[in-house]
């Protein structure tokens, strides 16, 4: 007899090949684990392409906060799981996926069996508590299925997900004594007072609700829930752990701790009682919804009717199968396993951030339907404007215009008048700096992917650019730059605006409005304004013109940038590198200068403060683990030597991405150091969003096809492909000779190839 999960893969590969024949099964090639043990990488759970659960084990309960202050342990689990560790605390629905900050980690959920323990324990005393001890020889991680033995208890657990329900499937052994604990406490990024409020409603004794609301990252943040066991329990109990609630009210007349149909309060624990049998399968259906428990019951009820857990987990995998060959690629097995797992890196947030029946809470915390658009949340815009949302607009053209569509649904509900900067859960999280949504927006009205009003996205670009009160906006407007007095990252935010005015000032001209685009296309060139020629670096420059006295151009710390120094951030103007070539003494001394940054020695002390870069991340002073040094690479096709562009782009791609737990030189961010990856792979690169331009670089793969939703197709053909042919000798587009070193969008979306002939020398 075969093993089940065997069943299940066989059963997966036949229904693939009988939807696609000759189709190749990519989910096999995504490991989730990929990233796990880097600091902020994403999580080894379940979830399906960009699904409102991401459930996945958690793995400690490291606070936010220790002895009043910030402990710096805790920024190892923004994503909840970390590869190293030895225990599971148990399994939680929500997660981000590769941030540099963090929340969620909602309504973990943990099987036991034996004496009730309602406390989590500690990683060096797990039974002290319900955690357990858990081996990766016994744990399997897959798009959209998660499996480990829990040690402790011998349990096995496993997960799978349809969008708004996650599905867990306990075996238990013989007991009288197993418990399932729903802990209301948990979190990531946690903190004593971070729980606002909870509640939990016994339906019968197979079903409960109840919802959460906290003050974390997003400071006014509910979610709801509705939970189903495939068994009645046999009891049930709350144990309510708030301390210093004053007023308590008279519900002291009741034992609300046993058998008591609801439990409200700030730190609460529930457990459930059963008994077992030898190899007895226990299943549970938990639903989210960001606006009612009736919401999260009518969205299992929608999703997942039945108990078939197969079903479910084979659904999602044929949801990830469909969206993975999107892009099919020819190459090695470990190329395969990069570029699938990155793919599948890419397509976990945004989120879907809605009920079945489209509606939603907004950011001004009411109701509302999302009306002719699928409402997303979670958007991490100062990373994945760069080449995440590009590549949408290659490979989900309907999802980007309907994130477009709900970003402006986010501005028309703004209390500040502002385009989206970090949002989660209808919570602007104000994260990271730059206004990068109008970014988004304007390339998706370049690439003709506006399904919405372009002229009412625009008008949302410019009242969000002329914030006056918004981190410096107004000092911007008035000086052309961000004096170092009232930032601690004005030279990186005066960069960043300048980019972001050049997208707007692109936006404006593509639909006429001269008068914006004459005004923004002037702001875009601010960037000048905090270089400094004698020294040749961007530098902070004080109210009264001069530059600070006291710099170093290596570090990170107090230096008026943010994730980044000035070596790096000297190259920020992808939208002028003609400008910033000039700007910087000439291509000879540009080049020297690109040539420096790859090949000197940056010592530790300049990254020993900085918790999301490690040595590993880093390529001479090149930092390709923080975002805004993406495009630099690229920067050598506006000189005379190209060709140094093919060999970085070779050169990076194996250093910085590994199929390994420590695979990623730095935090994924939501998918941008994925869709980096993806692009690069292909051999090409979008270094200034906001135009329709594509600059080449070196392709990875031997072979590609991009599979667009209008139903064409753009292969990519490597001739002479290999470890040493990283220089491109001659290029073909539809079998003509390129001349340049670009292609534009509608290359790739009228469909067509491209071929690149490959050498070990460069021309």
């Amino acid at each position: 007899m075969k093993h089940p999960l065997t069943v299940c893969l066989l059963l997966l590969t036949f229904y693939t090949s009988a939807q696609n024949k000759n189709t190749e099964s990519l989910v096999r090639y995504v490991n989730p684990i990929i990233g796990t043990q880097r600091m902020g990488h994403t999580f080894p759970g379940a979830t399906v392409p960009f699904g409102m659960v991401q459930l996945s084990p958690e793995t400690d309960t490291v606070s936010y906060e220790l002895n009043g202050k910030y402990n710096p342990d805790v920024y190892k689990y923004c994503a909840g799981y970390q590869y190293d560790d030895k225990t599971i605390t148990g399994f939680s629905h929500t997660h981000f996926s590769g941030t540099g900050h963090s929340d969620l980690g909602d309504f973990l959920i943990m099987p036991t069996v034996g004496e009730l323990k309602l406390n989590p324990g500690t990683a060096d005393k797990p039974c002290s508590g319900y955690r357990s001890a858990f081996s990766h020889a016994n744990e399997v991680s897959q798009a959209n299925y998660y499996k480990v033995k829990l040690d402790a208890s011998n349990i096995v657990a496993e997960m799978t997900t349809s969008t708004r329900v996650g599905f867990h499937q306990y075996t238990f052994p013989k007991s009288n004594n197993a418990h399932i604990i729903l802990d209301l406490m948990a979190g990531i990024y946690n903190y004593p007072d971070k729980t606002v409020w909870t509640y939990v409603k016994i339906l019968n004794d197979s079903t409960l609700m109840g919802y959460r609301q906290t003050n974390g990252w997003a400071r006014t943040r509910t979610l709801y829930f509705a939970m189903a066991f495939s068994k009645p329990f046999i009891q049930h109990g709350f144990k309510n752990y708030s301390k210093g609630q004053v007023y308590r009210g008279f519900w002291g007349k009741f034992n609300q701790g046993k058998n008591f149909p609801e439990i409200a309060g700030k730190q609460i624990r529930a457990y459930f009682d059963f008994k077992t049998n030898e190899g007895e399968k226990i299943k549970i259906k938990f639903a989210l919804s960001p606006v009612s428990m009736d919401g999260a019951l009518n969205n299992m009820k929608a999703e997942v009717p039945g108990w078939d857990f197969d079903k479910v987990k084979l659904d999602g995998q044929q949801a990830w199968e469909k969206e993975l060959h999107k892009i099919t690629i020819s190459g090695s097995a470990e190329t395969k396993k990069n570029f699938y797992t990155s793919m599948y890196h890419t397509m976990i947030n945004p989120t879907i951030y809605m009920d079945t029946d489209g509606q939603y809470k907004g950011l001004d915390q009411n109701v509302h339907k999302a009306d002719g658009f699928v409402n997303y949340t979670t958007f991490s815009l100062w990373d994945t404007y760069r080449a995440l949302h590009p590549l949408f607009n290659i490979i989900q053209t309907t999802r980007n215009a309907d994130m477009v569509k709900s970003m402006l649904a986010h501005f028309d509900q703004s209390p500040e008048h502002m385009l989206p900067v970090w949002s989660n859960s209808a919570n602007e999280n104000w994260c990271m700096s730059g206004y990068h949504s109008v970014a988004v927006l304007a390339d998706a009205v370049m690439k003709s992917n506006a399904s919405f009003d372009a002229n009412k996205a625009l008008d949302a670009c410019v009242t969000t650019a002329r914030k006056r009160d918004y981190e410096g906006i107004g000092d911007y407007i008035d000086r052309g730059f961000i004096p170092d007095e009232r930032s601690g990252i004005s030279v990186s935010s005066t960069l960043e605006y300048a980019y972001d005015d050049w997208s707007i000032a692109q936006l404006a001209k593509k639909l006429g409005r001269n008068d914006i685009y004459e005004e923004f296309i002037k702001r875009s060139q601010n960037y000048k304004n905090v270089y400094d020629a004698s020294i040749g670096f961007m530098r902070p420059k004080k109210l009264d013109g001069t530059f600070r006295k006291e710099f170093d151009q290596l570090s990170t710390h107090n230096a008026g940038f943010i994730e980044g120094n000035s070596w790096n951030y000297t190259l920020f103007a992808p939208q002028d590198p003609e400008g910033l070539i000039k700007l910087m003494g000439g291509e000879k001394r540009f080049v020297r200068y690109l040539d420096s940054l790859f090949t000197m020695h940056l010592p530790d002390k300049y990254f020993a403060e900085t918790e999301d870069i490690t040595r590993d991340g880093i390529i001479g002073n090149y930092v390709h683990g923080n975002e805004p040094s993406h495009h630099v690479a690229y920067l050598y096709n506006w000189t005379s030597q190209p060709w140094k562009t093919q060999e970085r782009i070779r050169m990076i791609l194996p250093l910085m991405y590994k199929p390994t737990p420590d695979g990623l030189g730095g935090n994924d961010d939501t998918g941008q150091m994925s869709a980096w990856y993806i692009f690069s792979s292909l051999g090409f690169y979008p270094v200034a969003p906001g135009n329709d331009q594509y600059s080449i670089g070196s392709p990875a793969v031997n072979g590609a096809a991009i599979n667009l939703e209008n139903g064409k197709t753009f292969t990519v053909t490597v001739k002479n492909q290999g470890a040493k042919n990283v220089y491109i000798q001659k290029i073909e587009l539809n079998g003509k000779p390129l001349t340049g070193w670009s292609i534009s969008h509608a290359d790739i979306m009228n469909g067509g190839s491209i071929t690149f002939f490959m050498s070990s020398r460069h021309k």
